[in-house]
């Protein structure tokens, strides 16, 4: 009897899979997991949440699905304190101190630590987009990304917030959201004191010390630390932009562009400092402006002592390293270090002034040109030297100012040993060299023309007297 058991027990062990699914060619050892798998291909969900109204294709997922509602989690990590409600996740979690990643993408060498993650990246090689909205013709190669555009249809944001009222489309974000109320980063850089919430954040982060840019534009070769930045580059190249501002004809590349501009149609701006009452637009605004109450500069350039309260002024100081200037001008060759600047240089060829003073008939072609105008009418300086008790109306001309105390000549000829604490200083110097006389400045009552602004004004003074 006990043969005959043993007997049983080892056909169970090496049992054929007669079952065939005629749809996908899917073999099972057992009808009944032929009837489980066939509902993949009916859509068919006999399994009912009294809670909120999902449905399952089995019972063993709506087993699982109910600890959404009671918050069970009996899976326990052994290593943290970690707990989930599927062991299939736990698994998962447990990579995380591992650091096992087994599975390969066969095309790039890029590793993961579960299948489906690989499933997923291989799609970013094949174009693949499964998922398609039925009400457009958007289609995403995960799901999740679907369920976020539909909500562009219908506006639902189910998951709530209770701290602050915040809303959004699903779990994942509302998870990522609640860290700013927590302030919790538990992911560090083990090669310097950065910490972020979230380890996706951290490994962008690690790419920076391994000087890794792993994604590559095709059509210029620029290269990026994020597939989302490369996302934006290409923008640049297809000129797509698809954010659209419905009160006039602005559109942007970017949303966070579209955020600013929709705040001119409103001028609202509900984020105040507590310090000094200044009010901003947006809140990473107002984060910027407290730096320079608390005098903050967390970004350090690594070839010089400057650091900076904003990463984009490091990056633009960072290319007076390396000299580079990406934007150029198509009418005159003129190259500049950032896109903004090459839209307002743009405004010398077309003549636009569309910033307006209304105090009087000025205009100008920059926003700050106008700000600058404006403490004409305000006789306003509250920028003031602590040597010598000099005061001017801007931040900048202070900034030139000290360097007459410190003897800091930062701009070099390379033609000679002069020097300048100016860099428009060292550009008319470099004149002498050349030999050309650009009369930049022209009187507009006869055919003088001069080199500096004050020797315009100077002689402007014929004419009036």
């Amino acid at each position: 009897m006990a043969d005959s058991n043993f007997g049983s027990h080892g056909q169970g062990k090496t049992r054929k899979k007669p079952y065939i699914c005629g749809e996908c060619g899917y073999r099972a050892a057992y009808k009944c997991h032929l009837s489980l798998h066939m509902r993949r291909h009916t859509g068919e969900k006999p399994y009912l949440c009294e809670e909120c109204g999902h449905r399952t294709a089995n019972k063993k997922d709506l087993s699982q699905h109910m600890r959404t509602h009671t918050g069970e989690k009996p899976y326990k990590c052994d290593l943290c304190d970690y707990s989930a409600a599927q062991k299939s996740t736990l698994n998962i979690h447990r990579r995380k101190h591992t650091g096992e990643k087994p599975y390969m993408c066969g095309e790039c060498g890029y590793r993961m630590a579960h299948k489906s993650a690989l499933s997923l990246h291989m799609r970013t090689h094949t174009g693949e987009k499964p998922y398609k909205c039925d009400q457009c013709d958007y289609s995403a190669a995960q799901k999740l990304n679907l369920d976020i555009h539909l909500a562009k249809h219908t506006g639902d944001k189910p998951y709530m917030c209770g701290d602050c009222g915040y809303r959004t489309v699903n779990r994942s974000h509302l998870s990522r959201h609640m860290g700013t109320h927590t302030r919790e980063k538990p992911f560090s850089c083990d090669l310097c004191d950065y910490s972020a919430a979230r380890k996706s954040t951290l490994t962008n982060h690690l790419r920076k010390h391994a000087g890794e840019k792993p994604y590559m534009c095709g059509e210029c070769g620029y290269r990026a630390v994020r597939k989302s930045h490369l996302s934006l580059h290409l923008r640049t190249h297809t000129r797509e932009k698809p954010y659209k501002c419905d009160l006039c004809d602005y559109s942007a590349a970017q949303k966070p562009n579209l955020d600013m501009h929709r705040v001119k149609h409103t001028d609202e701006k509900p984020y105040m400092c507590g310090d000094c009452g200044y009010r901003a637009a947006m809140k990473c605004t107002l984060s910027q402006h407290m730096k320079t109450h608390t005098g903050e500069k967390p970004y350090k350039c690594d070839l010089c002592d400057y650091s900076a309260a904003v990463k984009s002024n490091l990056k633009r100081h960072q290319l007076k390293h390396t000299g580079e200037k990406p934007y150029m001008c198509g009418e005159c060759g003129h190259r500049t270090v950032e896109k903004s600047a090459l839209s307002i240089h743009m405004r010398t060829h077309t003549g636009e002034k569309p910033y307006k003073c209304d105090l009087c008939d000025y205009s100008a072609a920059g926003r700050s040109a106008l700000n600058i105008h404006r403490q004409k009418h305000t006789c306003e300086k509250p920028y003031m030297c602590g040597e010598c008790g000099y005061s001017t109306a801007h931040k900048f001309a202070l900034d030139k100012h000290m360097k007459t105390h410190t003897g800091e000549k930062h701009y070099k000829c390379d033609l000679c040993d002069y020097s300048a604490a100016v860099k428009s200083n060292l550009k008319r110097h470099q004149l002498k060299h050349t030999g050309a006389k650009p009369y930049n400045y022209k009187c507009d009552q006869c055919d003088y023309s001069a080199a500096r602004k004050y020797h315009l004004d100077r002689h402007r003074l014929n004419h009036t007297s």
